[in-house]
């Protein structure tokens, strides 16, 4: 049996970066995706986000990819939000994500950036912080 832990930190925003995320949206959509998480096996930490954009601290198993579980929870939750009309219109996810490997000693940190996310976005809008996860992890365009 493999023993894996592997920690990463997920970050997907809404297609043209549409504030579709309600707070009552996000209050039912957050909860489908954890029990989606769980039905699927994904080992979801937490979630949370913004008006534009979602936030995933998830557990790798070590027969899961990053891109595996993107997809399983990112891909469905579209899906399922678009199935049941929780928001009007459609809702679409932009093509990219973020995700970075979090350290065991970082784990606290991250969850409570992420839980605290409504009132971090009262100062900093989701393009300025995207763009700071970027140069701060050293990705480039090439990535």
């Amino acid at each position: 049996m493999a023993c894996v832990k592997i920690w990463v930190h997920v970050v997907w925003g809404t297609k043209y970066r549409e504030e579709v995320l309600t707070k009552e949206v996000r209050k039912i959509l957050f909860q489908h995706i954890k029990e989606n998480a769980i039905e699927k096996e994904v080992l979801l930490d937490c979630v949370n986000g913004y008006t534009d954009h979602v936030h995933c601290l998830v557990r790798l198993k070590a027969d899961q990819s990053i891109a595996q579980v993107v997809q399983l929870l990112k891909g469905e939750a579209s899906f399922w939000a678009n199935k049941n009309e929780l928001v009007k219109g459609k809702l679409q996810w932009a093509d990219e994500y973020f995700a970075v490997s979090v350290s065991e000693s970082m784990i606290q940190t991250v969850r409570e950036y992420i839980y605290k996310q409504e009132e971090h976005h009262q100062k900093v809008k989701f393009e300025e912080e995207y763009e700071k996860f970027m140069q701060r992890y050293g990705f480039t365009a090439k990535d």
